[in-house]
């Protein structure tokens, strides 16, 4: 992590900050400060240099997506600090939330043959599995389901009951669960990355790879509240005919990420949604 000021990493990259800093937090991941430069408004992120690393990739990746959505621009980056542009907040209204479902039904439309990502990156503090496999039932068991429910069980967040009643969904998914084309999916999109600006509806921190599209509507729905509008513009008519069931799995990977992470509570809600599949 890098161990200067935000001035200081401004002023590696050839900017100058023209006021003091604002801290806008970070948690345990991190320190981020909004800035004001010579060249405007910037955001000035220290973390862990690997972490900012797959965080820029992923970025990268959703511009080029070309979607519509408002998209963060890499101003510098350095070992441990990634500076990008600061995006005003603004108040949503229904066209904002058109706009967001409509985004991200294009996104999800960018599909590929193969389920994973060209490198390894970080769900929150966790270390994300993205090798690549051409069968998306396959993906979902090997690099989601059965190596965070092993970090569970190791770190005595959950019992061995529970692990093997997760062990027999993943291993039950090719019985209900069809195969489909790998859609580009932002990986983290709960509420908070969801980013109403002055421009548009955004997406920022991403920790991004190729799956199910639906990953990304369980964990805005687990942890969030989409709008009727958003939904309106993003499923089109189109909604699968078991999404509750598909919200359940596709809920288990970041409840399994928050059990390993947080404990608590969480290994209530992984028990809830296991219920809901088969194999349980």
């Amino acid at each position: 992590m890098a161990s200067s000021t935000p001035q200081e990493t401004l002023e590696t990259l050839g900017l100058r900050a023209t006021a003091d800093p604002e801290a806008l937090g970070g948690g345990d991941i991190g320190k981020v400060w909004r800035v004001t430069t010579s060249q405007g408004d910037v955001l000035v992120k220290h973390a862990d240099e690997q972490g900012l690393e797959a965080e820029a990739d992923g970025l990268r990746a959703l511009q080029a997506a070309d979607t519509g959505l408002i998209i963060p621009d890499i101003v510098g980056e350095l070992p441990g600090a990634l500076v990008m542009t600061y995006l005003p907040p603004a108040r949503p209204d229904r066209q904002t939330h058109e706009a967001f479902g409509h985004g991200l039904r294009v996104l999800h439309g960018q599909t590929h043959v193969e389920h994973g990502w060209h490198r390894d990156n970080f769900a929150g503090t966790t270390p994300q599995i993205n090798t690549c496999h051409e069968d998306g039932r396959v993906f979902q068991r090997e690099c989601r389901l059965l190596p965070l429910a092993s970090l569970c069980l190791q770190s005595g967040r959950m019992d061995r009951h529970l692990f093997d009643q997760l062990s027999s969904v993943a291993n039950a998914l090719e019985s209900w669960l069809p195969d489909a084309p790998a859609s580009l999916v932002h990986g983290d999109l709960w509420s908070g990355n969801v980013h109403f600006s002055t421009q548009g509806p955004a997406l920022i921190d991403p920790a991004i790879y190729r799956h199910y599209p639906e990953a990304d509507i369980a964990l805005l729905e687990l942890f969030g509240s989409p709008s009727t509008a958003f939904y309106d513009a993003y499923w089109d008519g189109d909604a699968p005919d078991d999404w509750p069931r598909r919200r359940a799995l596709f809920q288990l990977y970041p409840l399994l990420n928050h059990l390993y992470m947080f404990g608590g509570s969480y290994a209530q809600g992984v028990r809830t949604a296991v219920a809901q599949l088969p194999g349980s």
